[in-house]
């Protein structure tokens, strides 16, 4: 084999990790995930004191449980190809220019050989002024929660991935109005039809288990959303996205917690067919400038991104879905 190529890993352990991942991780209904064991310490998390601190909670105690075990679950995919030497979690709390409790969140960040940068973020804010970016929503109370990751692979064969799900809640009283949002992406260098027909594949499904959802209204949107204006070009693959989806109960929230769980299935098995395979070093110094295009678009266009800075979140979670190593 020539020197320059680089083979990672034993073979076949990141499929068998995967697989175990997958026997312990069935799917989970939102009727009863607050029962589930993956939530056992997460329901301990500083999230809980957060978001139900008071006497007007910021969201519902279920919507709370559905959010954690999409964290938890996707954590711990994370964890089952990487190990859990290589986690970090980190809490931080948000504050009113007053300097009273407007929420925080936890963000948790694996560093490793296989995943150089993987994080998963869950926050919970509120705040007096919404920070507009729909303008019919300017200056009124507001609260936020969701969790979002990011996973930019080592290995230049294994595409990166983005996935979000969230819930605002705007306005007092009457004139509240509450709409959910979401999306997951996939971004490779090296395009593989497999894995891209895959990746649509489940979030077909994820869609038609949804009376609300359509697939291909919400593929189309990823579509537009990921364009690069000054590159010309989408930033990857494309996968669903959407938006503005009022809801009037909890249980209309069920697409939050599919989309999170099928990711997790979808994207490990990707991951673990690609993260041993051999490439070479021109193809990684291709793969770092390539990265260059997913920090131009979260810097520029990503409306999470602006959100949360203009939310007053943590600088630090916010840009934690940058690529480690990157050049232009």
């Amino acid at each position: 084999m020539n020197a320059n190529v680089h083979t990672p890993g034993i073979p076949g352990e990141a499929a068998h990790r995967m697989s175990a991942f997958l026997t312990q991780h069935p799917a989970l209904h939102i009727g009863s995930v607050g029962q589930s064991p993956l939530l056992g310490g997460a329901k301990r998390d500083i999230i809980h004191d957060i978001a139900l601190k008071g006497d007007a909670p910021a969201f519902d105690a279920r919507y709370l449980d559905m959010l954690l075990a999409v964290r938890e679950t996707n954590r711990n995919l994370f964890t089952a190809l990487e190990g859990t030497q290589a986690y970090e979690a980190k809490d931080w709390r948000k504050q009113g220019k007053a300097g009273e409790h407007q929420g925080g969140g936890v963000m948790s960040v694996h560093r490793g050989e296989v995943l150089e940068k993987a994080a998963v973020n869950m926050s919970v804010v509120w705040g007096d002024s919404y920070p507009s970016i729909e303008k019919d929503y300017a200056g009124k109370p507001f609260a936020a929660a969701g969790v979002s990751l990011i996973c930019h692979p080592f290995n230049p064969n294994a595409p990166i991935a983005h996935m979000n799900v969230r819930s605002l809640r705007v306005g007092e009283g009457q004139d509240t109005v509450t709409w959910i949002g979401g999306g997951a992406d996939l971004t490779p260098m090296v395009r593989f039809e497999e894995d891209t027909a895959e990746f649509h594949a489940a979030m077909r499904d994820v869609c038609e288990r949804d009376k609300k959802a359509d697939y291909d209204r919400y593929k189309a949107w990823c579509d537009e959303y990921f364009f690069i204006p000054h590159r010309g070009d989408t930033r990857g693959v494309g996968g669903i996205f959407f938006d503005y989806v009022h809801i009037g109960h909890v249980d209309e929230c069920a697409i939050l917690l599919d989309l999170g769980q099928a990711f997790a299935r979808v994207y490990g098995t990707i991951l673990a067919r690609r993260v041993e395979m051999p490439y070479d070093a021109d193809l990684k110094e291709r793969h770092l400038h390539w990265r260059g295009r997913y920090a131009e678009f979260n810097l520029v266009y990503d409306r999470g991104t602006r959100f949360g800075l203009m939310s007053g979140g943590n600088t630090e979670a916010i840009l934690a879905s940058l690529p480690p190593v990157v050049k232009w």
